[in-house]
C-alpha cells in the first residue's frame, strides 16, 4: 500500500488533509482507527515492521507513532514481548468518560455560537434517528449515532487543540466498550432527551456557560448510569459541575 492509499484510511484532523500527515502521523490515525474499530483487540500484539510493510513506510515513523499511542494509553509495552494494545480496565473508562465530559462539555460551548440553523437541523435529524432505534436497540448503532450527533455540535470548535483532545477520548473510548450503551440499555432514552435540550440551548442563544454545563452533565450522566450498573456498591459517578 502507498503512503497516499494508507492516508485514505486514516481520520483527518479539522484543518487537515491526508496528504500533509507526516509518516508517523499516517501510521498513529491508521493504527488507532483499528484499535477504535477493535479490529486490534485488547492484547493484540503490534509487530512494527508487519505495520511498515502494510503501509509502505519505514518502522522508524511507525515506532513515533506507537510511540504516541502508548503515551495515551492505547498501547503498552512489555519487556520481551514488545507493543500490545492496552487491555480493557474500568478504571481507564472511568477516567476517559470524567475527561471527555469536560472537554466536550467545552468544545460544544465553543462551537455553539458557529453553528448554523442548517447545523443545528442536521444534529436533530441524527438524533431523530437515534429516537427510531430505541424500539428495536441495537446498541453498537445508537453508540455510532450518539458520535456523529456530537461530533455535529462540537465539530466547529473555534480550539483546534481542545477538539484534537476530544477526538482522542472518543477513539480511547471505542478501544475501552465497544458500547456503553450495551450495559446500560435504559440510558439511551435519556440520552436523546438530554440532547433535544441541548439543542434548544443553542437555538436559543443560551449562555456559552449553560451550553458546557449541559454538555458536561449529559456525558457524566452516562458514567454514572454505567457505574451503578456494574459498580452498585461504589459510588465512584461524576461529581456534578
Amino acid at each position: 500500500m502507498s503512503d497516499t492509499a494508507a492516508a485514505s484510511h486514516t481520520v483527518d484532523l479539522p484543518g487537515t488533509t491526508a496528504p500533509s500527515m507526516s509518516k508517523s502521523q499516517q501510521a498513529y490515525h491508521w493504527v488507532k482507527e483499528r484499535i477504535a474499530a477493535q479490529e486490534f483487540s485488547p492484547g493484540y500484539r503490534l509487530v512494527l515492521g508487519t505495520i511498515a510493510t502494510d503501509l509502505d513506510m519505514s518502522v522508524v515513523p511507525v515506532r513515533e507513532a506507537i510511540r504516541q499511542l502508548e503515551a495515551e494509553g492505547l498501547v503498552t509495552f512489555e519487556r520481551n514481548v514488545g507493543a500490545r494494545v492496552s487491555m480493557v480496565d474500568d478504571s481507564q473508562y472511568r477516567f476517559s468518560m470524567q475527561a471527555l465530559s469536560i472537554l466536550e462539555g467545552t468544545a460544544t460551548a465553543l462551537a455553539a455560537r458557529r453553528l448554523t440553523a442548517d447545523d443545528v437541523a442536521a444534529a436533530r435529524r441524527i438524533n431523530e434517528l437515534m429516537i427510531e432505534t430505541l424500539d428495536h436497540f441495537d446498541p453498537k448503532a445508537f453508540t455510532r449515532l450518539n458520535q456523529e450527533f456530537h461530533s455535529a455540535l462540537y465539530g466547529k470548535c473555534a480550539n483546534p487543540r481542545v477538539l484534537e483532545l476530544v477526538e482522542g477520548e472518543w477513539a480511547r473510548l471505542g478501544h475501552l466498550r465497544d458500547s456503553t450503551f450495551s450495559f446500560v440499555p435504559g440510558r439511551a432514552a435519556e440520552s436523546v432527551r438530554e440532547h433535544e435540550s441541548i439543542l434548544q440551548l443553542i437555538e436559543n442563544s443560551a449562555p456559552l456557560g449553560e451550553i458546557e454545563k449541559a454538555a458536561r452533565r449529559h456525558r457524566s450522566a452516562t458514567l454514572d448510569a454505567y457505574m451503578i450498573h456494574e459498580h452498585p456498591d461504589e459510588t465512584l459517578g461524576l461529581p456534578a459541575f
